[in-house]
């Protein structure tokens, strides 16, 4: 392995790491679905790397795509009904 090889390894696994500790960390909703999402990219890019290119084109349709859209539908459907509240006025306000 050489020293760029070794190099773009790191970042990729630091990358992931610090994308997990953000996406456990936040507590915003929709940054969390796009963490999730991200973090699933660059799953598949590192299984790329493992040289097993089916898992990676796996996790990337599925990890990111087929589970990231539903999440940001249901995130767009719960927005939707809370956006005014009873008295209606925002929940946030």
């Amino acid at each position: 392995m050489t020293a760029p090889e070794l190099l773009v390894d790191l970042a990729l696994c630091a990358g992931l790491l610090g994308l997990a500790k953000r996406m456990l960390a936040t507590t915003d909703l929709f940054e969390a679905v796009v963490l999730f999402i991200v973090f699933g990219l660059l799953l598949a890019l590192a299984w790329a790397r493992l040289s097993a290119p089916n898992t990676a084109l796996a996790e990337a349709a599925f990890g990111a795509g087929l589970a990231g859209a539903p999440l940001l539908a249901t995130l767009a459907h719960l927005g939707q009904k809370r956006a005014v509240g009873p008295d209606g006025y925002h929940d946030d306000e």
